[in-house]
């Protein structure tokens, strides 16, 4: 008889304990954000932080933002965190997302090799997209549909120029990867500050400052419209989360000691240059 108390007893104790162990097991979110916040090393800085003040863990999904985008509209993400602001407003105008708020920015670069065949170092940005057209300059793209890749075409856009083979190239890559194969091939690319500063490759930084260069990131939430999988719960709780104090301060940290500036600045309360 007291064989049988015991063991209905640990039966009690066993499934009393299983409901507090399940919800935190389940407790996870996915987030669909871009190459740069992976290569630069900030999503290792902020997703452990994130889950120690909110109990959601993150399943990150580093792609480029318009992949990330598609992921937002199949249901696939719970929240995004992107870089290419006129992808970001057509999405959100289809309805499906909640909430798009400013989180931080940094800039884009124009990096080529050190001897400059096309002589773009210095020149404005568009200047320099049409130099290296008028050389024959190779020029990697990242040809991935990113903000980087869009951003890019925007700048030939702007410069006047179609570019194409045989010295226009596309990787389908991330930036890092993009990066070793312009090094390879002397050519110049167009990056993030941040990933040109954490995945040095061996290219000169020859063009900077341009406000053509301005690149801002969002975090946007994905709703139970986009798809019955998604939690709404959880990216609020991100969205919040990255927005908030904690995490604005870690945003202006970080990178300050090791590369002697900050890789990202944050934003969040600030009026937001892309618009609502």
């Amino acid at each position: 008889m007291r064989a049988a108390i015991v063991a209905i007893v640990l039966l009690v104790l066993a499934a009393c304990g299983s409901p507090a162990a399940g919800p935190s097991a389940e407790r996870s979110l996915v987030l669909a954000t871009t190459t740069s916040t992976q290569d630069s090393g900030l999503l290792d800085d902020l997703l452990p932080a994130f889950t120690a003040a909110t109990g959601w863990a993150v399943k990150p999904v580093a792609v480029g933002s318009g992949q990330a985008i598609e992921m937002g509209r199949r249901g696939e993400a719970d929240v995004l965190l992107v870089h290419s602001p006129a992808a970001e407003e057509d999405y959100v105008a289809e309805g499906t997302a909640g909430r798009r708020l400013l989180v931080m920015h940094n800039d884009f670069v124009l990096l080529g090799p050190e001897a400059d065949p096309a002589g773009v170092r210095g020149a404005t940005v568009s200047e320099a997209m049409r130099r290296i057209a008028a050389a024959g300059a190779v020029f990697v793209s990242r040809g991935d549909d990113s903000g980087t890749h869009a951003r890019e075409k925007s700048l030939w856009e702007k410069a006047g120029v179609a570019p194409g083979a045989p010295w226009y190239q596309e990787t389908g890559q991330g930036m890092g990867a993009t990066l070793r194969v312009a090094a390879e091939k002397a050519g110049y690319t167009l990056s993030d500050r941040s990933t040109y500063l954490t995945q040095p490759g061996g290219l000169a930084l020859l063009v900077e400052g341009d406000p053509g260069l301005f690149n801002v990131y969002h975090v946007i939430e994905v709703t139970k419209r986009a798809g019955e999988r998604v939690q709404p719960e959880a990216a609020a709780a991100f969205a919040d989360w990255i927005t908030g104090p904690d995490a604005q301060r870690r945003i202006g940290e970080f990178g300050r000691e090791e590369y002697g500036q900050p890789l990202f600045v944050p934003d969040a309360g600030e009026p937001d240059p892309t618009g609502p």
